[in-house]
């Protein structure tokens, strides 16, 4: 992996979150070894592999992400296998498992949006800009329910404790998951309207630069509902 410091003071500043993260996982994973904790450990090293999750897109689909967007998928795999499984903090704190849910509906959001949004951009599709807003939310919702149908999975087939408290936490997550999918979504709406919006206009921008070859310079996006 490439481990030079970025020039940029945010990437830069990113890029040492990173390694801090990973460096608290491999900790971790000394003390699970030394003291014998076997399923702690396992779940820690897939935490670690997963940090490594945006690089592997990047490597592989031949895109580049906003560093701004690669430390918070970091963060949110450090936060939900790690912190939250490993380190019990989905029981320690019953508000832990809604702010992961919401903030896992705006990154699908987001995700959904650019999707579709490549493929707007490049004249692939043509729709109005709500149909945009519609797909997004609705692909958030739709990753959020299959993994609920997951977590049921790995609870009734290896006994775990996903689930919690069962339905009622199924339900609040996914409700949990339209918030944060909607505000995606609105946002995203925001965007081809032109209206700036903290953290994802930014977000957009930097990854139409970054990715050149798949935004070219047309005129279609500014097509009207």
């Amino acid at each position: 992996m490439e481990l030079t410091l970025p020039e940029d003071k945010t990437d830069r500043i990113n890029f040492i979150l990173s390694l801090i993260i990973r460096l608290s996982i491999v900790i971790a994973l000394v003390i699970e070894i030394l003291i014998g904790r076997w399923t702690p450990f396992f779940a820690s090293i897939l935490a670690f592999f997963l940090t490594f999750l945006p690089a592997i897109i990047e490597k592989n689909y031949k895109i580049s992400l906003p560093s701004e967007f690669e430390i918070l998928i970091i963060i949110f795999i450090y936060a939900s296998i790690f912190l939250g499984e490993v380190r019990g903090y989905y029981t320690r704190f019953w508000w832990w498992d809604a702010i992961l849910h919401w903030t896992s509906g705006m990154i699908l959001g987001f995700i959904g949006f650019i999707i579709l949004y490549v493929l707007f951009k490049n004249d692939l599709i043509h729709t109005r800009p709500i149909i945009l807003v519609i797909f997004s939310f609705s692909f958030a919702m739709a990753i959020g329910a299959i993994w609920e149908i997951f977590e049921f999975f790995m609870d009734n087939t290896f006994g775990l404790n996903m689930q919690k408290s069962g339905l009622v936490d199924t339900m609040w997550d996914l409700i949990v998951d339209a918030v944060g999918a909607l505000i995606a979504s609105i946002a995203g709406y925001q965007y081809i309207k032109k209206v700036e919006t903290p953290i994802f206009y930014r977000l957009i921008q930097r990854f139409t630069k970054a990715n050149p070859a798949y935004f070219e310079e047309k005129e279609q996006y500014r097509s009207e509902e």
